[in-house]
């Protein structure tokens, strides 16, 4: 018990976070011709910010199901190495089944905390989850509620706020290392060739984000590769 309440305690900053970001997907997804249910029940469904965002903006322009397929694979992979990892931590009662619960809330934010400690009970985990899943389902309502009551020119100026979160978390990362920067500016280029090039401009939006990613990605460790802690030493 004491384990639940150390992770429900944990858990209050990721909520209040998730609450104010998920307002913002609310509005975008309602935005983007969704009704609030809708977007409410991809939340509560699938839990991942940048995921989601792309899902909707695929589904927006009518795209197909391959290039959503492909592209949550690719922005999603990293919670699979971010399982396997936390899994060296898992403490002898968690069983399989308390596993797969696990896994699907793990967040970035959430596999952060639980990496702090040096063993992860499923009491923790299980209080740990709460106030973020209620705090991103909640503010889902929220901005699909508030998208369905303001007018279109604000909830639209307000759908921004989505691709926002995601400039905030890059952009300090950004000014503290080069490496960042050049990476965050290489996905630009890219994307922005898919978006005006004669040639790539009719590959699909989920297509062009996931390449975009990986190509870039790839590019920065192949010039720039991070080296191990034996090397550094």
């Amino acid at each position: 018990m004491d384990d639940f309440k150390s992770g429900v305690k944990a858990g209050i900053p990721i909520g209040l976070g998730y609450l104010s970001v998920s307002t913002g997907f609310g509005i975008f997804a309602v935005a983007s011709g969704l009704y609030w249910w809708q977007a409410v029940l991809i939340s509560m469904l699938t839990v991942t910010s940048a995921g989601q965002l792309a899902g909707v903006r695929i589904m927006a322009v009518g795209g197909s199901l391959f290039s959503t397929l492909i592209s949550q694979l690719t922005i999603n992979i990293r919670y699979s190495f971010m399982s396997i990892s936390l899994s060296q931590k898992l403490d002898k009662d968690v069983t399989n089944r308390k596993k797969l619960g696990m896994g699907f809330l793990m967040t970035d934010e959430i596999f952060a905390v639980a990496s702090t400690k040096n063993k992860v009970t499923s009491s923790f985990f299980g209080g740990l989850m709460i106030l973020p899943f209620v705090g991103w389902t909640l503010g889902t309502l929220i901005g699909a509620v508030l998208g369905n009551v303001l007018s279109a020119s604000v909830m639209s100026a307000m759908g921004l706020a989505m691709y926002g979160m995601f400039v905030a978390i890059v952009v300090p990362d950004m000014k503290k290392n080069k490496d960042i920067f050049i990476l965050a500016f290489l996905a630009m280029a890219i994307s922005a060739a898919f978006y005006y090039l004669p040639l790539l401009k009719n590959v699909s939006i989920g297509i062009a984000i996931s390449i975009s990613a990986v190509v870039a990605a790839a590019v920065m460790a192949f010039l720039r590769p991070i080296p191990d802690e034996q090397e550094e030493a």
